[in-house]
């Protein structure tokens, strides 16, 4: 594990050992990903095992009404910008707010320093050796600017969040919903 990915794994160790799961599923997930953690010292690297960690961003509008999705390219659905960690991050934070900049194009992206969530998902093939992620969730709240389309997405776009596009991950409005109200 190289120095980068191993301050990432004490990163994401902290952040779950330091939060409070809003229910059981939430807790159970957390649990989850603390074994996977301590069972997968690379689990932080796309590179590491099959099932390893990203980070995503439930990025909201000031009247926590809207979200910004983007239509991504592999999975083929509307979904929370998110992504692989990266050696050079700061930490799970830093990079999913580097994620989310990536992906949208807005800048100065600030997090709310607790977890929105957690959500661990199978992957299509089309994703290649990696089989699932283990998602740790943040959220923001960003003024309605205009985003814009990375080369990972087909299109990226504000939505009502009670009017959710399709196709999209059926888990995603629940939690939009819990985190909106949480944050």
């Amino acid at each position: 594990m190289t120095q980068g990915f191993a301050r990432l794994h004490a990163s994401a160790t902290a952040t779950l050992q330091g939060w409070s799961a809003p229910d059981e599923e939430q807790e159970s997930l957390r649990q989850r990903f603390l074994s996977h953690l301590a069972a997968e010292p690379d689990s932080m690297a796309k590179a590491g095992p099959p099932h390893h960690f990203t980070a995503s961003v439930f990025v909201l509008d000031q009247t926590r009404e809207h979200v910004l999705l983007v239509l991504h390219r592999k999975a083929a659905m509307w979904l929370q910008p998110g992504g692989h960690f990266e050696a050079g991050d700061a930490d799970v934070a830093a990079a999913a707010a580097r994620e989310a900049t990536e992906e949208t194009g807005l800048t100065g992206i600030r997090l709310h320093p607790q977890l929105a969530g957690l959500h661990h998902h199978p992957l299509a093939a089309a994703f290649g050796r990696c089989r699932s992620h283990l998602d740790l969730r943040f959220v923001t709240v960003v003024p309605q600017d205009a985003p814009r389309v990375s080369e990972e997405s087909l299109e990226v776009a504000w939505w009502p969040i009670e009017r959710m596009p399709e196709p999209t991950d059926p888990d995603l409005l629940p939690q939009l919903r819990r985190a909106r109200q949480a944050h």
